[in-house]
């Protein structure tokens, strides 16, 4: 099975006006994303906002995007029970996904060996597709470094996607991998770790911010593979820029604004904004509207 490498967009979960997945809108979004140049989608992470989203729409989904991505898909697969993972999992392996992307069961805290059950078993039951441990620390029980290395150990698990937005755990995942051959393969799953990760050799990023802004990823993951310090300056510091108003608001108000902006439909969000925060995404929408231009003038694949 091939390795995940490269950038893979994080999208959004399109809604209707009844909370339901807007599948129009969601191919539409595919599309987008496979012309920007990222390597890869992801569906269901936390930006796809999975909990929100019954199981049955996001195996349906998973089956028509990986028709219809004209790049790779890893399908996120974290519910509250094992059964419910198992079930959206098998149904992404025959669907064709790339990769599935498991965080730990959410809403209740486990200790690290319950963890460590939950995951073996659930490999035991999803054979034939690669699996990424998922570690997404605020939304979800932390997978200590000793649990994933004893999974890794396991042989069953194809890497870590590490989203908990600890940049130091980029020097300690290097030195613990050492760049051998067939070792797990590192996904940068926060965007405010993008360049530490990829400087340290993660092999790709599951970015959030890529549905929104991929000219600014991409040419961000470009200019540290090229050695280019200066250019990875200017573009880290704008990535830090929208990174900013993403943390002002509920996750991911910002990004589907953002996407909305570039011409894609999304839908409403999931909760209601209190007044404060709704003028945040008023100021927002302004601050885009003129930091847009800059963006989209950079060539997918220059």
């Amino acid at each position: 099975m091939d390795a995940v490498q490269g950038i893979y967009a994080a999208a959004i979960t399109p809604r209707g006006a009844q909370g339901d997945i807007d599948f129009g809108a969601a191919f539409e979004l595919i599309d987008f994303l496979s012309r920007s140049g990222a390597q890869g989608i992801a569906l269901f992470t936390a930006a796809g906002e999975y909990p929100a989203v019954p199981a049955g729409d996001r195996s349906r989904l998973a089956y028509l995007a990986v028709k219809r991505s004209r790049v790779p898909l890893l399908a996120g697969v974290g519910s509250a029970t094992l059964d419910d993972s198992v079930a959206l999992g098998r149904e992404a392996r025959d669907a064709g996904a790339a990769g599935l992307l498991l965080p730990p069961p959410y809403f209740f805290r486990y200790e690290q060996d319950d963890l460590r059950e939950y995951y073996l078993q659930f490999a035991a039951h999803v054979e034939g597709v690669p699996i990424y441990l998922s570690h997404v620390a605020e939304c979800a029980t932390r997978i200590d470094a000793e649990t994933a290395a004893e999974l890794f150990a396991s042989g069953k698990f194809a890497g870590m996607e590490e989203a908990s937005g600890d940049s130091g755990a980029w020097g300690r995942l290097a030195r613990r991998n050492g760049g051998r051959p067939g070792g797990p393969s590192y996904l940068v799953g926060h965007d405010g770790c993008l360049r530490a990760g990829l400087a340290a050799g993660a092999h790709g990023a599951v970015s959030p911010a890529a549905c929104a802004i991929p000219e600014l990823v991409l040419a961000l993951a470009r200019a540290i593979a090229a050695g280019n310090a200066d250019e990875a300056d200017g573009l880290e510091k704008n990535i830090a820029a929208f990174l900013e108003w993403v943390e002002q608001v509920p996750r991911p108000v910002i990004l589907k604004v953002a996407t909305g902006m570039r011409g894609l439909k999304t839908g409403p969000v999931t909760t209601p904004l209190c007044a404060e925060k709704a003028r945040k995404v008023d100021a927002f929408r302004e601050w885009f509207q003129g930091w847009m231009p800059a963006v989209t003038r950079r060539p997918a694949n220059a």
